[in-house]
């Protein structure tokens, strides 16, 4: 097995190129008290398990996705993340949808957490070291605000330490007609009240959740241009990225798209056309943290900052160790309520936030401890698919789309 000792509870091994352990099987469990029945949003936890006794840990994903990828990795070295990753991404022939990407996203962060507790180190230093203190953080809600209205909570969370405090257009959570000229004109005045309530300087930002068409999109982003939001989030919709070709020559406020958006390919050409000020991809719907380093990397080539959508708890600790070893391109987390939120089946700590910050955790891999007692078992995966695609590899063994 290559072990020479025994640390924080975890074989340590050598770093050689195969690790000699083995993926034996796949738990999945559902988290309770979460119902959102959304494949992007799921938050299924995923424990990958090995023949050396190491146990990874990740998040996301619905059970058919997780059981599909799962049998694809029964007998893999967990070490090879990149190998495990191409292979589920091209080994079924048919290029994986967001759904696909969620699930292998949630597999692929437990193969991190193995990494790490096999070489007791934090997953940061597995990605090239810390390169900042602390993670910059903004809140989406307040929950810790007394205030009964929008601009005391903003001004709560920004004495709280927060970044920022982000906001949603008027009108749209109800039964009542959508009306654009009107909650235009809404938002508009709105956005002023919070600016005035937090003293300006970016302390907010705006998600036009793309319910605006690009008319009303773009007068409310020229109306903000002055007031200097941190970003407004997805203006219009985004999956005609020539749209905002147009929206990007209109405004110069900062932009914000890519929350329900996957891997690499699904944000290139916003990144390298410049359309956008800020991604918004997130853990684990990229696919996973390689795949999310990759895309911090592009970001970083084009000037593009990182602010990732919040999914869960145990992806908002995976994103610390992603956003903590990254270029020093602005970065900003988000926070749903404003704080971490504390499940009971993780670790009381098992995010270091204080003072609106987020702070790199030191313990082997995500630092997260998971008890699975506290969860809600769904299904076991032990045994290789029994449909498995023809396997295409180059001479030097590298797998390649069939």
């Amino acid at each position: 097995m290559g072990s020479t000792a025994i640390v924080a509870g975890f074989p340590l091994f050598k770093a050689t190129a195969a690790s000699k352990l083995k993926i034996t099987k796949i738990r999945y469990y559902s988290a309770p008290g979460y119902n959102k029945p959304l494949f992007n949003q799921a938050r299924g936890i995923v424990e990958v398990f090995t023949d050396g006794g190491i146990v990874g840990i990740g998040e996301g994903g619905s059970k058919d996705m997780i059981e599909q990828c799962a049998q694809m990795m029964i007998g893999e070295d967990p070490f090879r993340i990149e190998h495990i990753w191409q292979n589920i991404y091209r080994g079924m022939f048919y290029p994986p949808g967001r759904e696909k990407l969620h699930a292998l996203g949630a597999l692929e962060m437990a193969l991190w957490d193995i990494k790490g507790k096999a070489l007791n180190v934090p997953v940061y230093e597995l990605l090239g070291g810390a390169t900042r203190d602390y993670v910059e953080c903004y809140a989406t809600g307040f929950r810790a605000s007394k205030a009964t209205t929008e601009e005391g909570r903003a001004r709560d969370c920004i004495e709280a330490g927060l970044r920022s405090y982000r906001i949603g257009p008027t009108g749209g959570n109800g039964d009542q007609p959508f009306d654009f000229y009107e909650n235009a004109k809404k938002t508009i005045d709105f956005c002023k009240r919070i600016d005035e309530a937090v003293g300006g300087g970016g302390k907010w930002a705006i998600d036009l959740h793309t319910r605006f068409d690009t008319t009303e999109g773009v007068k409310i982003c020229k109306a903000l241009e002055n007031l200097e939001p941190y970003f407004i989030e997805d203006i219009v919709r985004s999956e005609n990225p020539d749209v905002y070709k147009t929206v990007r020559q209109m405004t110069t406020v900062p932009i914000a798209v890519g929350e329900q958006f996957g891997d690499r390919w699904d944000i290139n050409t916003f990144i390298e056309q410049h359309l956008i000020d800020y991604s918004r991809v997130t853990l684990p719907n990229t696919g996973g943290i390689s795949e999310l380093k990759k895309i911090a990397s592009l970001c970083e080539t084009h000037y593009v900052g990182l602010v990732p959508h919040f999914t869960g708890p145990l992806s908002t600790a995976a994103l610390v160790h992603v956003l903590g070893s990254s270029s020093p391109t602005r970065c900003l987390m988000e926070l749903a309520g404003g704080e971490p939120e504390k499940p009971a089946y993780f670790n009381e700590d098992y995010l270091n936030f204080k003072n609106g910050k987020l702070y790199l955790n030191p313990n082997p891999g995500l630092g997260v401890k998971f008890d699975p007692k506290k969860a809600t078992f769904v299904m076991e995966v032990s045994a290789n698919t029994k449909f498995p695609h023809p396997i295409l590899k180059s001479p030097d063994g590298a797998i390649h789309n069939w």
